[in-house]
C-alpha cells in the first residue's frame, strides 16, 4: 500500500511546526503571507492578463497580510507595525473579541476594517473642513457653510469620478485585502482543527 511509504510522523512534525504554536504565531503568518505572494500575483496575472491589476492585488494582499489583517484586534505584529499610528486601532481592539467574526470573518472582517479606517479618515476630514470653513468665515472670504460645502464637493467629486473611472483597480485593492485577510483566518482555522485533532489523539492514547 502507498501509505506504508508515507512517514506520518514526519508530516505531523511539519504541520505542528507550521500551525501548532498553539496557534499560528505572527512569524508563521508572515511566512504564509510571503510564500503566498507569488501565487496570488501569478494567479491574478494569469486570469486577468493585466500586470497593473496583478501588482495592485499583490500590494494589497501584502499590506493586508502584514498590517491590515484580522489580528489587529490584539497586540500583534500587525498592530505593532503601525508604529506611532497604532493607537488608532485601540478602539478596534476594545470593541472586538479576538477571532470574532467581525475581525476574522469572510468579507465581514475586511469590510469592517475598511469602514473603521473610513470613519477615522472621515472624522479627521470633518474637523479639517470645519476648521478651514471657520477660518474662511472670519477672514471674510465667504460664510462658513458655503466654504464647507465648496470644500466637501471639491473633495467628493474627484473621488467619485476616480471610483467610476478606475473601478477595476479599486476592486483589485479590495480583492487583495480580502485575500490577505483570508490567508490569515484560514491558517488560524487549520491550526485550531489540528490542535483539536492532536488533543483527541492524545486523549485516545491515554485511554
Amino acid at each position: 500500500m502507498m501509505w506504508h511509504f508515507i512517514d506520518v510522523d514526519f508530516i505531523d512534525r511539519v504541520l505542528i511546526h507550521l500551525f501548532y504554536c498553539p496557534m499560528p504565531s505572527g512569524r508563521t503568518h508572515d511566512s504564509i503571507t510571503l510564500w503566498g505572494l507569488p501565487v496570488v500575483t501569478g494567479t491574478t496575472w494569469f486570469y486577468t492578463g493585466n500586470p497593473t491589476v496583478a501588482i495592485v492585488v499583490a500590494g494589497s494582499y501584502l499590506f493586508s497580510g502584514l498590517m491590515f489583517g484580522p489580528d489587529l484586534d490584539i497586540y500583534s505584529h500587525q498592530y505593532q507595525r503601525w508604529g506611532w499610528f497604532r493607537w488608532l486601532w485601540l478602539p478596534y481592539r476594545k470593541m472586538l473579541r479576538h477571532r470574532s467574526v467581525f475581525s476574522h470573518g469572510f468579507l465581514v472582517g475586511t469590510i469592517g476594517r475598511i469602514l473603521y479606517v473610513a470613519m477615522i479618515g472621515g472624522t479627521a476630514a470633518g474637523f479639517g473642513i470645519l476648521g478651514w470653513s471657520i477660518a474662511s468665515h472670519y477672514q471674510g472670504v465667504m460664510s462658513w457653510d458655503r466654504a464647507a460645502f465648496s470644500l466637501i464637493t471639491g473633495l467628493i467629486a474627484p473621488l467619485w469620478k476616480n471610483l467610476q473611472t478606475h473601478w477595476i483597480l479599486w476592486l483589485a485593492v479590495w480583492f487583495g485585502l480580502e485575500t490577505g485577510s483570508m490567508s490569515h483566518s484560514i491558517s488560524d482555522t487549520i491550526g485550531s482543527a489540528w490542535k483539536r485533532s492532536q488533543r483527541k489523539r492524545r486523549s485516545n492514547r491515554d485511554r
